[in-house]
């Protein structure tokens, strides 16, 4: 059976691109390979409104049932 992943193009920031060249060289995986694992991680995940990931609050900001919260 041939390959039949979707072939795109992808601009990329330069220091980015390094970062993820990077990434992908400590995980022995190429370039390709880490962007592919890191969308699929992403998808696998799934979306929340205001982008936050299970279990994390959006925006970044300490949810409302921290250590402290009700004390």
């Amino acid at each position: 059976m041939a390959d039949e992943r979707k072939t795109f193009l992808l601009r990329v920031d330069p220091a980015l691109w390094k970062e993820i060249e990077r990434w992908a060289a400590d995980e022995l995986r190429s370039v390709n390979g880490q962007i592919e694992f890191v969308l699929r991680e992403a998808v696998r995940r799934g979306r929340r409104p205001g982008g936050a990931a299970p279990g994390e609050s959006g925006g970044g900001e300490p949810g409302p049932r921290g250590p402290t919260a009700g004390a």
